[in-house]
């Protein structure tokens, strides 16, 4: 398992002599053959910005730093596929924060790339590579001329051909999760929002928030042309691209009656922080079918500093997955991991409480996106044992046996479905 290292101009090389080393949290440490898979399809391998090489000598039990031109390298994991390990790395004095990746530990083994990480999805639908470009370019002409006049069309060509995210990529080409943003404004500032930093932010945001509010027209049109694509269709509220859509959750609500009053075909979800319980109640009466509710911890001192939410907290979350659990919506949990923090006995011990409490169906794994150093010196310190991310998942399997573990939204089991009730 050699060191994988890159030099100044971005070559990638693998070490003939020295080990390579991952990182939990702020601790290196060696990388075992279960934690690690072969490189998967659709994976990026990046050089780390301001970083030295790290290595292990196994001749002199030593850790050794390559010289200053060469960087450590670490690996961008398609959906599906959850980090057991940071890469193993030293920051130079100088060094800006990391862009805003979940940076994966990668080796060399004797016949190629492999990664410390578990599979804990199916990717196929969410692998980039099956989503031509020339396609996509296609179907944005088409269904941009169909609604010259919907805003949101508009918006998603540019998250589509631009940003290449393939949420909006399937709006477009008609099947699975499709994406509807609504919202300009949000009720929390997370540290590694992906849409809107403030300016004197140490990195920019890698995407643009929307500037603009759709209308409850625009809405319904998008939703009943994605729905009534397929049967197993589903469009989401609360992208990437925009801040709270509860927010917005009176438009919402009024959207998906319209709707539901003219089609019962596929799922309408919703990716949410969950804070505004009473939206949330409106959203789901009105006929929600699935709810992703983004999270980082079940401890309030951790979800403060990461979220920094505004007039909520971790219990008005809980009170809002009880409530749409209650009344037959299919709820999952966005969970934003990260190796060293979320493996901690604490962390684990309350998100299984957690999820148990509120009868959460579906734990999505997510890799943060973010600098570690400054994710670490954010959030409070470790009070109990990290347990390491393997453990973590065997816990989760064992102590929520109610709840499955994947990375992205399901539809439903035909189990469930029969009890999701249109209103």
């Amino acid at each position: 398992m050699h060191l994988v290292y890159a030099d100044n101009k971005g070559q990638i090389y693998d070490h003939p002599d020295l080990l390579a080393l991952g990182r939990n949290g702020e601790f290196l440490t060696d990388i075992y053959e279960e934690e690690l898979i072969r490189l998967p399809e659709g994976a990026t391998l990046v050089s780390l910005p301001g970083t030295r090489a790290l290595g292990f000598d196994p001749e002199t039990g030593k850790t050794i730093s390559l010289p200053g031109e060469y960087s450590a390298v670490g690996a961008l994991l398609p959906q599906g596929f959850t980090r057991l390990l940071l890469p193993g790395y030293g920051k130079r004095e100088d060094a800006e924060p990391f862009p805003l990746f979940g940076y994966t530990a990668v080796v060399w083994k004797e016949d190629g790339f492999y990664v410390a990480a578990d599979a804990t999805d199916d990717p196929y639908r969410w692998n980039p590579t099956i989503f031509p470009d020339e396609q996509v370019e296609s179907k944005v002409r088409e269904i941009t001329g169909l609604y010259p006049d919907n805003r949101i069309w508009q918006h998603l060509s540019n998250c589509a051909l631009v940003y290449g995210c393939l949420t909006s990529r399937n709006t477009f080409l008609e099947r699975w999760e499709g994406a509807l943003p609504v919202s300009s404004t949000c009720n929390a500032g997370c540290v590694g929002c992906i849409s809107e930093q403030p300016d004197d932010s140490p990195f920019p945001s890698p995407q643009v928030r929307m500037n603009f509010k759709p209308t409850v027209e625009e809405m319904v049109e998008l939703m009943l042309h994605h729905l009534e694509a397929s049967a197993d269709s589903i469009i989401s509220f609360g992208q990437g691209c925009e801040g709270e859509p509860s927010t917005r959750g009176v438009d919402i609500a009024e959207a998906i009656r319209r709707v539901r009053e003219k089609t019962d075909r596929g799922f309408i979800n919703i990716n949410t922080n969950a804070g505004l319980t009473q939206m949330i109640e409106k959203i789901t009466d009105a006929g929600l079918d699935l709810m992703r509710v983004s999270t980082i911890s079940a401890l309030d001192d951790h979800y403060n500093a990461y979220y920094r939410p505004r007039l909520y907290g971790v219990e008005d979350v809980g009170r809002s997955l009880k409530y749409a659990a209650d009344h037959g919506v299919y709820t999952s949990i966005n969970y934003l991991i990260f190796p060293g923090v979320t493996d901690r006995e604490e962390e684990i011990e309350a998100m299984v409480d957690f999820i148990n409490r509120n009868q959460v169906k579906l734990i999505q794994m997510r890799n943060l996106n973010i600098d570690p150093e400054l994710y670490l010196s954010t959030i409070p310190k470790a009070k109990g044992e990290l347990l390491g991310m393997k453990t973590m998942l065997e816990i989760f399997k064992s102590e929520c046996p109610d709840t499955v573990i994947g990375s992205y939204t399901h539809v439903p089991p035909s189990e469930f479905r029969k009890q999701i009730k249109k209103p």
